[in-house]
């Protein structure tokens, strides 16, 4: 699933701040850890001095034999189990206000007194339990790593949308602009010279383009106009031709042949120069357009050629369509469908136009084997051998259907019928 760059940051950014935080606590909780034990080991080794000093000074306290109020024991040992060194370690020792084993710090220390004996110094002193001391460190890290995650996503989306706010306005920018129509290149200053660099090259693009895309249309325009002109001369001359009566047959049909041609050379320009023309956007100006209103017209204007292929026409409403659509357009690709319709039937075949509130069905008799869906469309395709068509017609249909987002036109065969389905989505 595609996401925005803001989010797309923010994500990484969460995870990289998980994986930091969790390694940072456990560097944290040992380096605490330690701290408690050498704070608490330097008091202990502190009292160590005390306590021996004052046996000296007293010697009743080597009769305390038991942990007291002072914490501390003193127990007579063998010249054998004395050491020379103090000894630190933890230990549980069952407290009556708690009801169970604390963790105590111990040290252990020999020595010897004023009456040469060996003696052991036991003190111990209560620590904080680890475990309370891992829960209360894990809670005051998840409430930080909670605050800390949002007040950084908070000041990061922040950041991220003003710093973003050029882009969004180049992106719209590009969205709103189309081939030939006037753009406004007004001036703007962005603050961040990435984006600075980037709309000057927009620009500077788009004035290429524009270029180009004129120039291109001023061709198609000068060489379908050059080409119109010479061609219905020739057409002229050949019907000047046709209506002498000194020609024979066979030099009759030749000339015939010859004005088809040229006919349907003159369609094709047509055809190329109209497909150009949608493709450069040139048709873009669009309104309220009533489709049901436009079969019923388009087929009243074809009744000629209805009659003359001898097909029965039936307009059945089951919705209106209604639409913001180009009307030339609209009216060349709903043309383009009904002479599809009828030039391909068979006489007193059958056409039904189905119309609904977003959708149009061209449904007509005609050849009994499907068309090819993967080519019906493409230009120049034909199927058969019919020479008159420029093979252009349904191309046009599909150029135009593209420049409307949500509309598609789709080809089916079903009980020998052929389907031309003109739907328009929501989106």
């Amino acid at each position: 699933m595609k996401v925005s760059l803001k989010y797309f940051t923010i994500k990484y950014l969460i995870m990289i701040l998980l994986l930091v935080i969790a390694v940072w606590a456990g560097l944290f909780y040992a380096y605490i850890l330690d701290e408690v034990h050498d704070n608490v080991d330097d008091g202990l080794r502190d009292r160590k001095i005390q306590i021996i000093k004052a046996v000296y000074l007293n010697p009743q306290l080597l009769k305390n034999n038991e942990f007291g109020f002072n914490e501390f024991k003193i127990n007579p040992i063998t010249a054998a189990e004395y050491k020379n060194r103090s000894r630190l370690y933890n230990k549980m020792y069952y407290m009556e206000y708690d009801d169970k084993d604390q963790p105590y710090r111990v040290l252990e220390a020999d020595f010897i007194d004023q009456y040469k004996n060996h003696q052991r110094l036991v003190i111990r002193t209560s620590t904080v339990e680890e475990d309370e001391l891992i829960y209360d460190l894990t809670t005051a890290l998840i409430v930080l790593y909670i605050l800390l995650v949002i007040s950084i996503v908070g000041v990061n989306a922040y950041l991220l949308n003003k710093a973003m706010r050029p882009f969004y306005s180049i992106l719209e920018k590009l969205k709103k602009y189309q081939f030939g129509i006037p753009f406004s290149q007004e001036k703007q200053d962005y603050p961040i010279k990435e984006f600075e660099e980037l709309n000057i090259e927009i620009d500077e693009m788009i004035d290429r383009n524009e270029l180009v895309f004129y120039q291109q249309k001023q061709f198609i325009e000068n060489a379908s106009h050059e080409l119109q002109t010479p061609l219905a001369i020739v057409i002229n001359k050949i019907d000047l031709l046709i209506q002498n009566d000194d020609l024979d047959k066979k030099n009759l049909n030749f000339l015939i042949e010859v004005k088809n041609d040229l006919r349907r050379m003159v369609g094709l320009n047509k055809s190329l120069l109209m497909l150009s023309k949608i493709e450069n956007s040139q048709f873009n100006k669009t309104s309220g357009v009533d489709f049901n209103a436009l079969i019923s017209k388009l087929v009243q204007n074809y009744e000629d050629f209805i009659d003359f292929k001898k097909v029965n026409v039936s307009i059945i409403e089951q919705g209106h369509f209604e639409a913001d659509f180009n009307q030339d357009l609209a009216d060349i690709m709903l043309s383009n469908l009904l002479k599809n319709a009828i030039k391909y039937n068979h006489e007193e075949g059958i056409l039904n136009i189905i119309i609904e509130n977003n959708r149009i069905t061209f449904q007509n008799s005609g050849a009994g084997s499907p068309l090819d869906k993967s080519k019906i469309f493409n230009r120049f395709y034909k199927q058969g051998t019919d020479h008159s068509s420029t093979g252009l017609g349904l191309s046009i249909i599909k150029t135009i259907i593209r420049q409307y987002p949500g509309w598609d036109v789709t080809y089916e065969f079903e009980d020998n019928m052929h389907y031309f389905i003109l739907v328009k989505n929501k989106i």
